[in-house]
């Protein structure tokens, strides 16, 4: 399994143009191989005047769905080059689809592998990116007492603090990389004198502080 990879967090599009062909780039984040299907012919219909809507997709924590097309473009010149950027940058979850309008001269198969790569790398350009690594969601309750130095003990340590709760007692809700869980909790420990309970809630992919 990966120990880390990257998700769009919002949309983005970028062009890309060689010898008046234009290459419109279309990143958007994706949850499933429907999902992407549908995103598909969404873009599909918006561009029906295009020559080509080629498409890259991969769908799952380890890529576990890839797919592409090379919508009627020679083979491995359009869907296999945005595949390859997209495992190339460790994406998951991800659609991108790159329209094409033709514009009167061939280009070969080197000029559309560069041009489609490159209409890709331009809608990733803006598109929002954010990093997820192999963590764990901590609860941690404690006393009053105790609560300042947890969350002094947080932002020096740069630990992501998800949430705290106040009620009779002071519940925090961090997320650590699954490599660092257990000194963390061993400084928890050190730091509350054994006192602090905590637990782990959740395992999964999530963001953190760098």
């Amino acid at each position: 399994m990966m120990d880390d990879y990257y998700v769009i967090h919002s949309p983005g599009e970028g062009e890309y143009i060689d010898r008046k062909s234009r290459f419109i780039g279309h990143v958007m984040p994706v949850g499933s191989e429907s999902e992407a299907i549908a995103l598909i012919d969404q873009v599909r219909r918006k561009y029906w005047d295009a020559r080509h809507n080629c498409y890259g997709f991969i769908v799952g924590d380890n890529g576990e769905i890839a797919r592409f097309s090379d919508d009627g473009e020679p083979g491995g010149t359009a869907g296999r080059p945005i595949l390859d950027v997209l495992n190339g940058l460790r994406l998951r979850n991800v659609l991108v689809v790159v329209t094409r309008y033709f514009g009167g001269t061939l280009l070969g198969t080197g000029g559309l592998v560069r041009a489609y790569t490159q209409a890709t790398r331009e809608a990733l350009d803006n598109a929002n990116i954010r990093h997820l690594i192999k963590a764990v969601r901590i609860k941690i309750v404690t006393d009053y007492n105790l609560a300042g130095k947890l969350k002094y003990y947080f932002e020096t340590d740069h630990i992501t603090l998800d949430d705290t709760i106040y009620t009779d007692k002071v519940e925090n809700r961090i997320t650590v990389a699954e490599t660092a869980v257990s000194e963390v909790m061993n400084r928890i420990t050190e730091i509350t004198g054994g006192s602090a309970e905590a637990s782990v809630i959740e395992n999964g992919y999530f963001e953190v502080l760098e």
